[in-house]
């Protein structure tokens, strides 16, 4: 199971989640207003230790959907893998699949709201220009998406994931105590893993090796 922890914005915050054995580490760059928001060159800093670590994978996470700029960043960041956490059009993962690096991982979000996908209609054709896989997360009802801290429910999640072709991987308030909340979506044979923010903090504090490791076995073990 792949564990990925989101909005790092430090060095420190990249050790953590190194020695929490973390595989995948979300930095923000194109999320406007957002708490963890990185400059372009800060992206290439903290990727570039992250990738130096050898085991942690940075992400550049974005709810941008200027390709040009997004290609500049991942070429300069050279991050492996981009999140579309926005609602990107399906123009921009072909863009990217076809003027990325070779091998670059393409990650689109679904939002569900009220067990109800907000891009049912394009599913197709996202994995049609070249999504890799899903993130299921949740978009609330005053319509934030992005660390929501809000579950969605169990049978929404394999619904969307059995109406897909992609692997997908699960976001929107995953703790350590409510892994057992989601037995048909880890037991679903294209379920790649968890992607955690608020669960790894104290608060709106820094991100934590304690409490992402405790998250990570919790969901491994339960």
């Amino acid at each position: 199971m792949i564990a990925k922890f989101c909005g790092a914005t430090t060095e420190a915050e990249i050790a953590e989640m190194a020695a929490a054995g973390a595989d995948l580490v979300g930095l923000w760059h194109g999320v406007p207003g957002g708490r963890a928001e990185l400059s372009a060159a800060r992206l290439t800093d903290l990727a570039s230790l992250a990738l130096a670590g050898g085991g942690l994978r940075p992400m550049l996470v974005t709810f941008s959907s200027d390709t040009r700029a997004l290609l500049a960043a991942v070429t300069a960041a050279r991050v492996p893998g981009v999140q579309l956490h926005g609602f990107q059009p399906p123009g921009t993962v072909g863009a990217l699949r076809r003027d990325g690096p070779p091998g670059l991982e393409i990650v689109k979000v679904l939002h569900l709201r009220d067990g109800v996908c907000l891009e049912e209609r394009l599913t197709g054709a996202y994995e049609r220009a070249g999504a890799d896989c899903f993130l299921l997360d949740t978009a609330t009802a005053d319509g934030r998406v992005g660390s929501t801290a809000e579950p969605l429910a169990d049978a929404a999640v394999v619904a969307l994931a059995d109406r897909t072709g992609l692997p997908f991987l699960l976001a929107g308030g995953l703790r350590a105590d409510n892994a057992g909340d989601f037995a048909q979506t880890r037991t679903h044979p294209r379920f790649l893993g968890i992607d955690v923010d608020s669960a790894a903090r104290d608060g709106n504090g820094p991100l934590r090796a304690d409490r992402a490791r405790a998250v990570v076995h919790a969901w491994r073990t339960v």
